[in-house]
């Protein structure tokens, strides 16, 4: 199945070199680019995109707003934001992954490294940030979201495995992982995963983690031994 991609980003040299290397390979295809957010969100529901690339920093409409613009459109809800920022060490991120981003990548990534978090954002396999960053990520929404913590109460619909593998989920572990270390398959860590993002509303693994250290679940700087 080819992933369709949207471009947005107010910089149309970059935009342009994204097409390319996108359009470039098999499985993917580039369907659209937006300059804003407003276009990004209004495109993305047109072209029935899979995965947005996003800019944050963007004219009119940046792209957190985009973001959150697609999150509680039910119409988008299989449409994957992977926000791609200057700035790793951006608040603006955590804003992003609460508005609904599945992921985000810094902008000097390699391009093979772009192409697999496309990939794997389509796939819904993993939050994607690089490990430096995900320590960043932990500390940013330990803190009080300007709503307020969520309800740890919200966590009572979950089966004890279901919170387990939320748990793994959330210290970064791939299903693979987690699959070994509670010796079941990686379908099943799967379904355990699904179950708890259908239960929590989650639209993906991504906003999973978000709600694993809003409600508590898991604490900044945890690690899985």
């Amino acid at each position: 199945m080819t992933i369709r991609v949207l471009l947005a980003d107010d910089q149309a040299l970059l935009r342009g070199t994204f097409r390319l290397l996108i359009d470039a390979q098999s499985d993917m295809e580039v369907v659209a680019e937006a300059s804003n957010g407003r276009e990004a969100a209004e495109l993305a529901r047109a072209e029935r995109a899979d995965v947005v690339v996003m800019d944050i920093r963007m004219p009119e409409v940046d792209g957190i707003e985009a973001t959150r613009l697609i999150g509680q459109d039910e119409d988008m809800a299989g449409v994957k934001v992977l926000v791609l920022t200057t700035f790793e060490m951006d608040e603006f991120v955590v804003q992003a992954l609460r508005a609904g981003a599945s992921g985000f990548l810094g902008k000097g990534v390699e391009p093979a490294q772009l192409l697999d978090a496309i990939r794997l954002v389509a796939a819904d396999e993993a939050l994607l940030s690089p490990t430096a960053t995900k320590g960043l990520i932990a500390r940013f929404l330990s803190q009080p979201s300007p709503g307020g913590l969520a309800d740890p109460k919200r966590l009572a619909a979950l089966t004890p495995r279901e919170r387990e593998v939320m748990t793994l989920v959330a210290t970064g572990l791939s299903n693979d992982q987690i699959a070994e270390r509670l010796f079941v398959t990686p379908v099943t860590v799967k379904t355990h995963a699904n179950r708890a993002m259908a239960k929590l509303g989650a639209r993906d693994r991504a906003q999973l983690v978000v709600i694993a250290y809003e409600t508590g679940l898991v604490r900044a700087g945890e690690t899985q031994a």
